[in-house]
């Protein structure tokens, strides 16, 4: 793997590059493992393997000396891979980025994801940080810290993320695939914990259609909403490891280019309030992609307007998440974060009438919406509508600040979390698929371009997402 100053390689360059070399993957783990422990890697991993993952790499070493040629068998053997702390791992308690878990019994099994990561040979170096129980998309633990977003920015190429917020939840997953630490970083994305840290850290992320992967051995945040996925380089890794987890890889239909693609721009909320380096990021592409011959068609998709209403009662989060927190909650709530207790108490008075009634008119929104994008081979807009923000303003204050300094913060977390879920999850409620890919040029902060489909259309989709990775120049 590549110094934490360079780019990473994707998994398929690297792959041949071992078995090119007959290089050893012990090496290249116990590399990664030695960076994961330098202060440029602070706060990303809550704890590393290094038997595991060594055990993983000399395996592999061991197939290559036999004569396998592993880019072709086995892609993931040997190569580091990082797994978010909201996954089961046998023998240790899921912390899920909070400390109230801290005593809870230790896990009987591995998650299906993590299992199938290991029976593809995968060496999973580390569990990462998150925010405490999936619960944000900004990023910031007060528990274990925040990892820093490592991109670059400035015509000089000068790193500042040391300043920026990295995206959540998956935060430290995205942060270990930025600085080369794993090939992939596994995750979840309930309103956008996959698309949001990718597009921050300029990374690809893949939040797959939820029936695609199973959810057992997660820890929940909202099941309505919860789906198992990961992040990676390019789109091609992204769908290598859905296939891995889901246990089905997709059979993608080839396309020649984007000639012909018919894309649906929403003037409905997705475009509200687009940050002017987002704004320009994505003029950009969409005239790369119309001179390319796609097809951009603006459509009103007035049924967006429509979420905030129909989640009015407490929201399926909030509602969801209290189910699953309500014991432990009531006897712990004060050990939370604080801005996650608050969205966990709102799905407290909501009645069970009012949770029915949610879910009906969001089934009724899901067919009027798959409806509106029959005919199109996309949605597309950009994945957030701003770029990382500043970390200072929005951490929680000390014990010594005043009150108003906490409501300045809270209120600046609050707006940069609302900006940063938005777009993304309108797809998660869809019950969508959808990929964020990197559209920024250098020297610019990280923007992330969504292409998103309905339920079920993840092969198209996965079709649609490599022509526009191509014609951006950011295929491996």
């Amino acid at each position: 793997m590549p110094s934490l100053s360079s780019p990473p390689a994707s998994i398929q360059p690297l792959r041949q590059r071992l078995d090119g070399a007959g290089a050893s993957h012990e090496a290249l783990v116990t590399e990664v493992l030695a960076r994961a422990r330098q202060p440029g890697a602070a706060q990303v991993f809550t704890a590393l393997y290094d038997e595991p993952a060594l055990a993983a790499a000399r395996q592999a070493d061991q197939a290559q000396r036999r004569g396998a040629l592993l880019h072709a068998s086995s892609p993931l053997a040997g190569l580091p891979v990082s797994v978010k702390d909201l996954f089961d791992v046998a023998g240790e308690t899921t912390l899920a980025g909070s400390i109230v878990r801290r005593g809870a019994a230790p896990a009987s099994a591995d998650a299906p994801a993590v299992q199938r990561l290991r029976a593809a040979g995968a060496a999973i170096v580390g569990k990462t940080n998150m925010t405490e129980f999936a619960f944000s998309g900004v990023g910031i633990n007060p528990h274990y810290g925040t990892p820093r977003n490592p991109a670059a920015a400035g015509s000089a190429g000068e790193c500042d993320g040391a300043r920026r917020v990295p995206g959540g939840s998956s935060s430290g997953a995205a942060v270990s695939v930025a600085l080369g630490l794993a090939v992939a970083g596994l995750g979840s994305d309930t309103g956008g914990s996959i698309r949001i840290p990718a597009a921050l850290c300029g990374l690809v992320g893949f939040k797959n259609t939820q029936a695609r992967t199973p959810l057992a051995g997660a820890f929940p945040l909202a099941h309505s909403l919860d789906t198992v996925c990961a992040m990676t380089h390019s789109v091609a890794d992204c769908l290598f490891v859905d296939g891995v987890i889901s246990g089905a890889p997709l059979t993608v239909p080839r396309r020649e280019g984007v000639h012909g693609l018919k894309l649906a721009l929403p003037r409905t909320l997705m475009l509200d309030a687009l940050e002017p380096p987002v704004a320009r990021a994505f003029e950009r592409t969409l005239a790369r992609l119309a001179a390319a011959g796609a097809v951009v068609k603006e459509i009103a998709l007035a049924e967006l307007a429509e979420i905030a209403s129909i989640n009015a009662p407490g929201g399926f989060s909030p509602v969801e998440a209290y189910a699953t927190h309500r014991e432990l909650f009531a006897a712990r709530r004060a050990e939370y974060d604080p801005r996650v207790a608050a969205r966990v108490a709102l799905g407290e008075k909501v009645l069970a009438a009012d949770y029915i009634v949610m879910q009906r008119r969001r089934a009724d929104w899901i067919q009027r919406v798959r409806a509106r994008l029959a005919g199109f081979d996309a949605l597309i807009c950009p994945t957030v509508p701003i770029v990382a923000p500043e970390i200072e303003p929005l951490l929680p204050p000390d014990s010594n600040s005043d009150s108003n300094s906490e409501a300045a913060s809270d209120e600046a977390f609050f707006k940069a979390n609302g900006l940063l879920l938005r777009n993304t999850f309108a797809i998660n409620f869809l019950d969508g698929c959808s990929f964020s890919l990197p559209c920024h040029e250098p020297g610019e902060l990280p923007v992330g371009l969504m292409l998103s489909a309905a339920g079920g259309q993840d092969a198209a989709l996965a079709a649609v997402a490599l022509a526009v990775e191509r014609l951006l120049g950011r295929a491996p």
